[in-house]
């Protein structure tokens, strides 16, 4: 698929992304609407992502070898994910394109990204990585911890690497990286008020991917522990599901059905949004999170965020709504006896990561010639 916007300036992007679907798309979607440039999107569906890795680079140089010739301009980028063997690339391009400065936007790495249980990591995926890190003009990473957890698995790779050392590998990475939130768009959310409700019963969320990495088997565990104890809440469970769910999702269905409010995705923005707005308390007991959009979403909404001190988390939330893990169900039962965030509040935990706050940053990460 490709799409072109022009806004007639001087500055001109060529985004490649082979995995455009979920959050891919709608960090794409919006550098398109809020950096100033022309654009020019050669897109792939989102599936079959190993495929996408290993051929997307040889068939995106095809499509542009095939494609009329892009007219020069001033600044010019190619903006890759890491689904894009960029070293691969870079060998395939046209000669035409081969100048033009590459920026790759780390969503995740395959050093840290989990497995599904007992499959053994493949390391030509986090060495792809690695290689798209080196060949990259520019890298931006949507959160420390991506970024030291990148780091820390290309040292282990390469310390067995037999006969040979890279010593400069991590600081020529360290050197062009940056720490680039991606922004978020709550216009949906912020749309949409709080409505009255004469049920004080506190209101639960889940809003993430219904995968083991999430840990659903932890959160749902001292939900049903809780309701043992007969203490009062209700529950609204969102996010993306698959063909293959833990079992955990069926079993909290059947045994907190009458607690429940909602189980299941939300169809369109709208709705997800008027869930966020029904919630009191969004919880994540996540082993696995490159940065946290999901809760973000839900704070925006007013939700008092109850969440791990690790991984992303403490980059984004103060430590008044961290939790160590042995202290979750106590930290948990304690929530439930808290106020919803005031609307300033949740606007003051949520507006440095909207559009309106990173356009600039994007603009400069992008063109860095227009600020020289």
């Amino acid at each position: 698929m490709s799409a072109t916007t022009d806004r007639g300036n001087n500055s001109q992007l060529i985004v490649l992304e082979p995995y455009f679907g979920g959050s891919h798309r709608t960090f794409l979607e919006g550098i398109r609407k809020h950096v100033d440039c022309s654009c020019q999107m050669l897109t792939l569906p989102a599936h079959g992502w190993k495929w996408r890795m290993r051929l997307a680079a040889p068939w995106f140089a095809t499509e542009l070898q095939r494609s009329p010739p892009i007219p020069p301009a001033r600044n010019r980028c190619l903006l890759c994910s890491t689904f894009v063997d960029v070293a691969t690339l870079k060998a395939l391009l046209p000669a035409s394109l081969r100048e033009i400065p590459i920026a790759t936007y780390f969503h995740e790495n395959q050093f840290a990204y989990p497995v599904q249980n007992n499959d053994q990591r493949d390391l030509h995926f986090a060495l792809t990585n690695l290689t798209t890190a080196l060949a990259s003009d520019r890298l931006a990473f949507n959160s420390a911890h991506n970024l030291e957890s990148f780091l820390e698995g290309c040292r282990m790779v390469l310390k067995k690497a037999p006969d040979t050392s890279f010593p400069d590998t991590e600081p020529l990475i360290r050197a062009k990286s940056i720490i680039l939130p991606p922004p978020l768009d709550f216009t949906a959310i912020d749309a949409i008020g709080d409505e009255d409700d004469n049920d004080n019963t506190p209101v639960i969320l889940w809003n993430h991917r219904w995968e083991h990495d999430k840990n659903p088997e932890r959160f749902f565990t001292a939900l049903f522990e809780l309701a043992q104890q007969g203490t009062d809440f209700k529950l609204i469970v969102l996010g993306q599901s698959f063909r293959y769910q833990p079992p955990i999702f069926e079993k909290a269905r059947q045994r907190l059905h009458e607690r429940i409010l909602h189980f299941g995705y939300a169809p369109s923005r709208e709705e997800y949004s008027q869930w966020l707005h029904r919630a009191d308390l969004v919880v994540s007991t996540a082993n696995h999170e490159f940065f946290g959009l999901s809760v973000l979403e839900a704070v925006r909404a007013g939700c008092r965020p109850l969440l791990p001190a690790r991984l992303a988390y403490p980059e984004i939330f103060p430590t008044e709504y961290l939790y160590e893990e042995r202290t979750f169900t106590k930290e948990l039962t304690k929530g439930l006896l808290k106020k919803r965030l005031s609307k300033e509040k949740a606007e003051k935990l949520t507006s440095s990561f909207s559009w309106p706050s990173l356009a600039k940053e994007y603009q400069r990460w992008l063109f860095p010639a227009e600020s020289s």
